[in-house]
């Protein structure tokens, strides 16, 4: 497979991904335990006991 054929293997999953994603077929996996609260974008720090 030459180089030129990788990176349009590679551009059509990303844009088979964002068609995806456009239509609503993608989710977010993460949980809250892998990221903290933010008010206006900036996290919240914890305060230690």
């Amino acid at each position: 497979m030459s180089a030129a054929m990788e990176i349009l293997l590679f551009l059509l999953f990303l844009v088979i991904l964002a068609v995806a994603s456009a239509a609503g077929l993608t989710a977010d996996s993460r949980d809250s335990a892998d990221w903290k609260p933010s008010d206006d974008g900036r996290r919240w720090r914890s305060r230690a006991c």
